[in-house]
């Protein structure tokens, strides 16, 4: 196995010997000294959709259509609010709260947390302008389509669902089609920390437990390598190689 997946099932065998200790079915924690293969990550894997991909991809959007005003408010709430496909495809209408000067939303994280979100202002009218046209009055914010028909269903949309859609509308915007709604988190985060944003704050917006989890979505690393790489004085290759 790799050694993530080793270091995962040990620390599986530790909680679970640690709960035998708790009940006093064992003395000792037999796991507990058990060193696991060092594990080192500075960048995580899942790739960065680059701002002018996202602007691309929003704006090819054909918003004359219910499913069109869908299709771009879902993406818009994964881009602006960097918040997990599985909580985007939760929202309720009652997740959608005005408190006198702002919309929020609420989200029902994994592990039973729940965070409230700010709605920037062309959020909030990308969230409007779907609201009304779908004529939603309660249940869920983002429903299903009836087949090819303009026409929505009263049944959520999963976070699967998303997915599939955002694969449509990056094919028919022309663009790769490798990417998945957990780039927007990367691509967000990235661009707080560009603009000095401290990293607590991008936690918090993710919704991060650990900062070093937030760590691994920030690529600027990444562009000043491609930056220094590019600057190699050293001659050899042509350019058409």
């Amino acid at each position: 196995m790799a050694v993530p997946t080793k270091k995962l099932h040990l620390a599986a065998q530790r909680k679970f010997f640690d709960r035998l200790v708790n009940r006093h079915v064992i003395v000792i924690n037999p796991a507990a000294t058990v060193r696991a293969e060092r594990y080192s990550v500075v960048e995580g894997k899942t790739p960065e959709i680059k701002p002018d991909q996202v602007a691309k991809l929003l704006t090819s959007i054909d918003v004359s259509t219910k499913i069109g005003l869908r299709d771009r408010a879902v993406l818009a709430v994964l881009i602006y609010t960097a918040a997990r496909v599985g909580a985007v495809a939760k929202l309720t209408l009652k997740s959608v709260k005005h408190d006198g000067s702002q919309y929020t939303l609420r989200f029902s994280e994994k592990g039973g947390k729940s965070r409230e979100i700010p709605v920037r202002h062309d959020l909030e009218l990308a969230l409007l302008a779907y609201k009304e046209a779908a004529a939603i009055t309660e249940g869920s914010l983002f429903r299903t389509a009836a087949g090819k028909m303009e026409k929505l269903t009263e049944n959520p949309m999963t976070g699967i669902d998303i997915c599939r859609m955002m694969k449509r509308r990056l094919k028919a915007a022309g663009l790769p089609g490798h990417y998945s709604p957990h780039p927007f988190r990367v691509a967000t985060v990235t661009d707080l920390l560009e603009q000095n944003v401290e990293l607590e704050s991008a936690q918090d917006l993710a919704g991060h437990a650990d900062p070093r989890t937030t760590r691994l979505y920030d690529r600027r690393r990444r562009k000043a390598t491609r930056n220094i790489v590019e600057r190699i004085s050293l001659k050899g290759l042509s350019r058409q190689d």
